[in-house]
């Protein structure tokens, strides 16, 4: 593509890489009901979709109902082991270092969580006012709300602006916004995302030249 006028990064397993830990905490609770799923499953399936959307489908595989907590408890436990384990994307304050365009984070996460996953791994001054979420506008994906409201905020048309995403319902939001979509792949979802329509790259130090920033 063109060089973008504005990049709209997602977070979780694009800035932060909190995938591994956020579904090793939901199978280990899901596990005390019954629930039977191997971590690499939940990752592929659970990535980018909200997290009320995994719990009903760990629910529908558990043999009694989750307590009405659960979410809040889940949250709770993860909050503190992030605080302890959650590093940054290998490479990406590099990235970030470098971008002489502007650029924001959109996210399906709550906004607390998005400040608290940045600023634990020293993200954080990068998107100041930047910050955007789907329970700001109740829209998340694969839905463009998220992607579409970041674009309007920051002023720019979904045309000139590139999405870093790493899941499938994230690269189909953007590419339902009209947004050019890039792909931050493991070896397990290339493919897929490809299918989607992503422009798929390994490592963030690939960014500049797919951009044409360098």
């Amino acid at each position: 593509m063109n060089k973008p006028e504005c990049i709209i990064f997602d977070c979780d397993g694009v800035l932060v890489d909190s995938e591994v830990i956020n579904n090793r905490v939901l199978l280990e609770m899901a596990s005390e009901y019954g629930v039977s799923m191997d971590l690499t499953t939940a990752v592929e399936e659970f990535s980018g979709i909200r997290l009320k959307e995994g719990i009903k489908i760990l629910q529908q595989r558990a043999n009694r109902p989750f307590p009405d907590n659960f979410e809040q408890t889940f949250r709770a436990r993860t909050y503190e082991i992030f605080k302890k384990e959650m590093k940054a994307v290998e490479g990406v304050k590099t990235l970030l270092d470098s971008l002489t365009i502007p650029f924001c984070v959109a996210s399906s996460g709550p906004v607390e969580k998005i400040k608290l996953n940045l600023t634990v791994t020293g993200l954080v001054g990068y998107f100041e006012n930047r910050i955007f979420s789907g329970y700001d506008i109740n829209s998340w994906k694969p839905d463009p709300g998220i992607f579409l409201y970041a674009a309007e905020k920051m002023e720019f048309a979904p045309a000139v602006c590139a999405v870093i995403e790493d899941s499938k319902a994230g690269i189909i939001a953007a590419k339902r916004g009209g947004f050019n979509t890039f792909g931050y792949a493991k070896p397990f979802n290339a493919k897929e995302l490809e299918k989607e329509g992503a422009t798929v790259f390994y490592h963030m130090h690939e960014l500049p030249k797919l951009l044409s920033l360098d």
